[in-house]
């Protein structure tokens, strides 16, 4: 007999959210801790690597043959000037620097005086990226990237004929998360496939029985149905953006909570 949502629907006094732990004091899962009285746990399921450069090689990619670049996160800055630094490459002044957000912009820093070069900034995420880019049909793009990336990137750039080139300059793994003696919580939180991946692999004899298992994004989410676990709490929900949000109208469900 399967179990329905409502068999399943236990109180709930522990979550593990496979992502590192903030720093942030007003971080809304600290605060979602101490609202209803949830341990909460952080561990990384998933870990970034450098492809290394004779990896690199093979791609027979000519970076200097690029007049921009385009980074969508602080792992893409690292790993981009890594390999750089590995080729002996010095970035040539008048190249052009495409960021994500002000955060990613400001972190270039730690490689390059930013003030003496090109930066374009998207306000916060890939669309308005995107609508920069567009006013630069010109530029030849290098798009340093993960084995593992979402498409919208590089959909849009093929489809309206811009020059670029997908560069592959770390990977996505599973974290060694040997340390971890069990991961039965109430709740296991996961944000991509790789995580659950990560799960298979660190825990064979994973059996989910009364652990519920939130997923973050539909690709999350179709990769526990996948693993046949059963998907107990998805995000985002019109009325819950964000994971938190979710966690917090299941408990509240859960621990009978008005």
């Amino acid at each position: 007999m399967t179990e329905t949502g409502t068999d399943r629907m236990r109180k709930v006094k522990s979550i593990l959210v496979t992502q590192e732990e903030p720093t942030d004091l007003n971080s809304p899962y600290l605060k979602l801790s101490e609202r209803y009285n949830v341990k909460i746990d952080f561990r990384p399921f998933i870990q970034v690597e450098a492809v290394p450069v004779k990896e690199f090689r093979k791609q027979k990619i000519d970076i200097l043959e690029h007049t921009a670049v385009i980074f969508t996160s602080r792992h893409s800055v690292d790993h981009f000037f890594q390999i750089c630094l590995e080729l002996k490459l010095e970035m040539p002044a008048d190249m052009k620097y495409f960021c994500i957000s002000d955060q990613t912009s400001n972190y270039l820093q730690k490689y390059i005086v930013i003030r003496k070069r090109k930066i374009f900034t998207g306000l916060k995420d890939t669309k308005d990226l995107l609508e920069i880019i567009k006013k630069h049909k010109n530029e030849k793009f290098l798009f340093p990237c993960s084995d593992i990336r979402k498409n919208d990137i590089p959909d849009f750039l093929t489809d309206n004929g811009f020059h670029f080139t997908e560069a592959i300059m770390y990977q996505t793994v599973a974290a060694n998360l040997s340390d971890l003696k069990n991961v039965y919580y109430d709740i296991l939180a996961f944000f991509s496939p790789s995580g659950i991946n990560s799960l298979l692999i660190n825990f064979p004899e994973f059996v989910q029985n009364n652990t519920r298992i939130a997923a973050f994004g539909p690709t999350t989410a179709k990769a526990v149905k996948d693993a046949n676990f059963i998907l107990d709490i998805e995000a985002p929900l019109p009325n819950a953006p964000s994971m938190t949000g979710a966690l917090e109208l299941y408990i509240k469900a859960a621990n009978g909570i008005k």
